[in-house]
């Protein structure tokens, strides 16, 4: 559950974006985990709802897994999950501060070493860390585990191909989560344009889900995703 490098820090002294993030973690009623998967999403005490979505035995909370369930409480349950859940349009304090480059903050998180490793490989570390702005759909590790085997191996023996796929995950400006909802395409830097799509809180490109919004950089945003982007074949 990596969060970017003096977050916690920064959160301890924001004590309202603290509370709203922690109440976005709790939902009312005992919720055992046989319930859990019968729902679409869930309601919380912050008063966002969180997205529930089910792929076999992996049930995922707005993209974060479930890696312990149904902990009895005498108040209630725990569900274990590998990632810290942030409210729509919640800004981390350490974040919006903008620390560093968009490669900065990839290279800090630690859930982005595939993508970090692809940008390397292709030679973009310049061009993403220029001065922008630009706007990048960051595929998490897991994106990148979840495509077929040997996938990632070939791209890397493939410059130009890999070069197309990464800029296909970036759209020229500073584009937020609040303009994102608002597009129903986006033009990238590879030239193929990205379908945009919300439903109730879930924004998703090309199908792909936004785990994570505006994690912003000094040359621009970062969005997180949980599926890679491939570009239409030519």
């Amino acid at each position: 559950a990596a969060l970017p490098e003096g977050t916690v820090e920064a959160l301890l002294e924001d004590i309202p974006a603290l509370t709203d993030i922690l109440l976005y973690h709790v939902v009312s009623g005992d919720v055992k985990a046989a319930d859990v998967v019968t729902l679409e999403s869930a309601e919380t005490l912050q008063g966002s709802l969180l997205t529930i979505s089910v792929e076999g035995d992996v049930v995922r909370i707005n993209g974060a897994q479930v890696v312990i369930a149904d902990i009895e409480a005498s108040n209630g349950t725990i569900h274990v999950i590998d990632a810290v859940l942030l409210p729509p349009e919640a800004e981390a304090p350490a974040e919006a501060e903008a620390r560093g480059t968009i490669v900065d903050i990839a290279v800090a998180d630690g859930r982005f070493t595939t993508l970090v490793a692809a940008v390397q490989a292709a030679g973009l570390v310049e061009a993403l860390a220029g001065e922008g702005p630009l706007t990048v759909f960051a595929p998490t590790d897991d994106a990148f585990a979840a495509l077929p085997e040997g996938t990632v191996e070939a791209l890397l023996e493939d410059i130009p191909a890999l070069t197309d796929i990464l800029l296909y995950h970036v759209v020229a400006g500073d584009v937020k989560a609040a303009d994102v909802v608002t597009l129903e395409s986006a033009e990238t830097l590879q030239g193929g344009s990205l379908t945009i799509t919300v439903e109730g809180d879930v924004v998703r490109i090309n199908g792909a889900q936004v785990v994570i919004v505006d994690i912003e950089a000094s040359n621009g945003t970062i969005h997180v995703i949980d599926t890679v982007l491939l570009p239409p074949a030519e």
